[in-house]
């Protein structure tokens, strides 16, 4: 009784917000450590402090707060979603991802309504709305099932794109679709619901225009110091969204889906810098909105499920997608079982959760009764799809013959007989591999070896949509410009995690007049060895071999026979790869390959005596 009676006791506000950010953000740790969807983890841990056990009820501890931080929440996740949304990576985009975005996005609209009307029971209002939002696949949720599964390159950038611009247009057609909804539901005629519906959607689209050149030109022409950009984002991103609702309520959505776009096609300097910081931003709102939603459900709510979710979450995996999938790349150059893969391949996301929360509330304060469900049906289909594809995405590819290895590859950043020799090193153990280089001599011995090269920068725009970064974890910048390979680290650094960039060491990084801060450049590689001392090695006739260490030819037993040679990785063969950085501690142990820069062979000396070795 005494439990009962401490659940039912309300925390303080501060104590909510404290638990709510700790909850969600603690969720997407521990899945990134069991490498599992962190959506699911939300999921349980919001059930498990709301419903579960009680602790905490946002309607109880959070009160008349809990709406307006929804919403603020959402129309900057939005705007996150219309910041995605750039022209140019669409025109530059594969056919296939053309088609998935443009028939693809409408088709799945229409298919996903008429499940939720006849299959789940819904109404066509609040269909409407729910099958426009179902148009997203999940951005935050599809990367790391990418990682996990390793697809090959093609389906992979299929999917990846297919989340990224479907994201803000799902959301965008669900706006779309709820002004509607309550225009005509407010109405008196067709005349006066299709006037209002023009009004509404022409004033959210002007302020969202307006508020997006307003942040453009005054970032262009230097209105506004580096320091306080991100902080004038948020403040014009809020007043557009409280003076667009406040002239035409629950306008505020599509005036900041709107906004994001158009500062997405604006070509700033400082965009990536901007799109850096809102997905931080994005990750703490979409874990706090998640973790609020699933606290909030009650068995009330749950018991409106029925097995016609069940057969509605099993027609949207089975006929829905399929079906949007294999219309929208009809008659294109994608090979069928490309096709099959990306048809049986739908996750849904928190943005999914989070559009259909808001949408809900409002729909049933405006008389759609029916729209309560919407929540519920949501959790239901993110939780099926992202369980179901997490554990099946893999098997499916490797049936396919859709699966790349298991090991993340290798990106090289700047071309030379040592990253050629370590390339080549890496691909005989199956682990993808890249060179990179804006001058094509420089690639010229990888070239010969057959080894994958891409002849450009790797920061370039080129890059970004020629490089299918999905399939590397780790990137090794070992060009002869140490400014270079600086900025490709520091750049780089945030997309593949601090620990993944390495570089070798500049050439007067001990002089304390030429020292970096530690927030530039990489992690020291090959053992200290700067670009010099390394092309000196390399012409004296230096390579990179791997060596099995076993029982009987241990690591003491290599580093004995090896004394000059400078490790570079150890690996675990078709699982798990390490780089070694300059001060990192050797853990190769019996099984494991100990790949290292050597010297020449001595006549007479046969590594294969010892372990076993390849150049």
């Amino acid at each position: 009784m005494a439990i009962d009676a401490a659940a039912n006791d309300a925390i303080p506000a501060v104590m909510a917000f404290a638990l709510v950010g700790v909850t969600g953000v603690g969720a997407q740790w521990l899945a990134w450590k069991l490498r599992m969807p962190a959506i699911v983890l939300m999921l349980i841990a919001g059930l498990v402090i709301g419903p579960g056990l009680g602790i905490f009820v946002p309607e109880r501890d959070i009160g008349p707060l809990m709406g307006p931080m929804i919403s603020v929440a959402v129309a900057i996740i939005l705007f996150e979603g219309g910041m995605t949304l750039n022209l140019h990576s669409l025109r530059e985009a594969a056919v296939g991802v053309r088609r998935l975005v443009l028939i693809g996005a409408p088709v799945g609209w229409l298919l996903s309504a008429l499940a939720l009307h006849f299959v789940a029971g819904l109404g066509w209002a609040s269909s409407a709305v729910f099958g426009g939002i179902m148009i997203v696949t999940g951005p935050t949720v599809i990367a790391p099932l990418l990682r996990q599964a390793r697809l090959s390159k093609r389906p992979a950038q299929l999917l990846q794109w297919e989340a990224i611009v479907n994201d803000p247009i799902g959301a965008l057609a669900a706006v779309l679709a709820f002004e509607v909804v309550l225009v005509t539901a407010a109405a008196n005629t067709f005349s006066d619901a299709l006037w209002d519906m023009v009004i509404g959607i022409g004033t959210a689209s002007a302020l969202g225009l307006a508020a997006g050149w307003l942040i453009a030109e005054g970032f262009r022409r230097g209105r506004v110091p580096e320091y306080m950009k991100v902080p004038v984002l948020f403040a014009v991103l809020l007043l557009a969204f409280a003076l667009s609702d406040y002239v035409l309520h629950e306008s505020g959505l599509l005036t900041v889906t709107i906004m994001g776009f158009y500062i997405a096609n604006a070509g700033l300097p400082s965009y990536a810098e901007l799109r850096r910081f809102k997905e931080h931003a994005t990750i703490l709102l979409v874990s706090g909105v998640f973790v609020l939603l699933a606290a909030s459900m009650n068995l009330e709510r749950l018991s409106m499920l029925g097995w016609n979710t069940v057969l509605f979450v099993l027609a949207v995996i089975l006929v829905v997608r399929p079906l949007t999938v294999m219309i929208s790349l009809a008659f294109s150059n994608v090979p069928m079982r490309e096709r099959l893969l990306v048809a049986l391949t739908g996750p849904r996301g928190v943005v999914l959760v989070a559009v259909a929360g808001l949408f809900s509330e409002r729909l049933f304060a405006a008389g759609i009764e029916d729209a309560a469900i919407l929540t519920p049906l949501a959790f239901a289909l993110v939780a099926a799809t992202v369980v179901l594809h997490g554990f099946s995405l893999r098997p499916i590819a490797r049936s396919l013959g859709l699966a790349g290895g298991q090991v993340q590859g290798v990106i090289f950043a700047g071309g030379s007989q040592f990253a050629t020799s370590f390339a080549k090193a890496l691909k005989e153990q199956d682990v993808p591999i890249l060179l990179t280089d804006p001058n094509r001599a420089r690639l010229r011995s990888a070239r010969e070896a057959g080894l994958p090269i891409y002849v450009g920068d790797i920061l370039s725009n080129g890059a970004e949509h020629g490089v299918e970064f999905i399939s590397f974890g780790r990137i090794v910048a070992v060009s002869d410009n140490d400014a270079f390979n600086t900025l490709v680290a520091t750049d780089l650094a945030p997309e593949f995690g601090r620990e993944n960039v390495f570089q070798l060491k500049r050439a007067k990084q001990d002089s304390q007049r030429h020292a970096l801060p530690a927030t530039l450049g990489g992690r020291v590689f090959c053992g200290g060895l700067r670009y010099l001392e390394l092309a000196q090695r390399m012409a004296d006739g230096w390579s990179v071999r791997a060596t099995l260490l076993t029982e009987e030819y241990g690591l003491e037993n290599w580093q004995a026979d090896n004394p000059d040679s400078v490790p570079l990785a150890e690996m675990v063969p078709g699982r798990e790869l390490r780089l070694l950085a300059a001060d990192a501690e050797l853990r190769a142990t019996p099984g494991k390959l100990l790949i290292a820069l050597s010297p020449p062979r001595k006549s007479g000396v046969n590594d294969s005596d010892k372990g076993t070795a390849s150049d």
